[in-house]
């Protein structure tokens, strides 16, 4: 929270309180609405770089007065809260809507922002407000990371290496090797272009935001073949780089045992699924090619002769970082 004085008494404000004073400092409001002493912060951004839900630390629209001598020439700043670099989080709900006002308001934030010592700015642009993304350019602001509905931009302040964490920089990528009594897996034709277009494969998938890497592997195999799937073992994973949009790619391989064995494809995504003997997946030219997706089976196959576990488990711990549960994936073997 910060504190604004007004008539000689000290105000803490909040987004509401930003907005409501918006319309005070207008020429269209009438002057006779009270002015709320302290409202309280509603959650707006989780984390800058996810733009999920977040309590702010402090924020609200400033009042200053550049002219000592002049006090009712006052400057509005942005509503904007303390992050965890010493920087500031501007608050995207609040920002002006033309695009005059929000040039010379950032102005002044900045130059308030960096008297007051602050390192880094972030600046989140909802879509409707695309048209302030190019004067925030023009003042000196770079591109951090765009997700749909939004693109986040950051300004540095100090004359020093940028300390601000980069942007997401991989992709997860998950596959699931099912394999029933007979020795048959579980594989699919993708019905895309791809780079293993017409190959008997393992399902693959992308996981969903908050997914965990084994319940992804469960929904895409049930999602492309039908097939209902436990997890038992994550047993591999893979690490490439400059794969999609330039970015990292990383592939983890969990081993699934089925609970249903009747396919149903889904023909958006693929061109077909069956349960295919082992020996006959490794016989593609494909898999004689690719030393790494060959290896990938033959690991799968391995595992699942032994009779005990060798990969990773999936296991539900409390951390500190973050106060909540979440899982730790290790082998239990391991454990004395």
């Amino acid at each position: 929270m910060e504190a604004l004085q007004l008539n000689g008494v000290c105000y803490t404000l909040s987004r509401e309180a930003c907005l409501l004073w918006k319309r005070i400092s207008s020429k269209s409001f009438l002057g006779s609405h009270a002015f709320p002493r302290s409202v309280l912060w509603k959650p707006i951004s989780s984390n800058p770089f996810l733009g999920g839900s977040h309590v702010p630390k402090k924020g609200g629209v400033q009042v200053v007065s550049p002219n000592i001598a002049s006090p009712d020439l006052a400057v509005e700043l942005l509503c904007a809260w303390d992050d965890e670099y010493e920087g500031v989080i501007v608050d995207p709900y609040s920002l002006p809507l033309s695009s005059n006002s929000f040039a010379s308001t950032l102005r002044a934030s900045l130059l308030n922002w960096k008297l007051k010592g602050k390192r880094g700015i972030w600046l989140k642009i909802l879509q409707e407000q695309t048209e302030l993304v190019p004067i925030a350019i023009q003042e000196g602001f770079n591109y951090h990371h765009a997700e749909s509905g939004y693109v986040m931009l950051t300004y540095w302040i100090p004359d020093e290496p940028v300390m601000l964490p980069a942007g997401p920089s991989h992709q997860i990528g998950v596959a699931g090797f099912v394999i029933n009594d007979k020795r048959e897996v579980l594989v699919v034709k993708e019905k895309c272009p791809c780079s293993c277009s017409g190959i008997w494969k393992l399902p693959t998938g992308y996981i969903d935001k908050s997914e965990d890497i084994f319940s992804g592997a469960v929904r895409e195999v049930k999602e492309e073949t039908g097939v209902d799937t436990m997890f038992q073992e994550m047993v591999a994973f893979r690490h490439a780089h400059l794969v999609a949009f330039e970015k990292s790619d990383l592939l983890f391989v969990c081993m699934l045992k089925p609970v249903s064995f009747e396919i149903t494809i889904d023909e958006k995504e693929i061109q077909a699924a069956k349960w295919m003997p082992v020996d006959e997946v490794l016989k593609q030219p494909f898999y004689r090619e690719d030393h790494m997706s060959k290896r990938i089976i033959e690991i799968c196959v391995a595992t699942y002769e032994r009779d005990h576990s060798t990969g990773f488990i999936a296991h539900k711990l409390t951390s500190k970082f973050d106060g909540n549960l979440s899982y730790l994936y290790y082998n239990e073997n391991t454990i004395v």
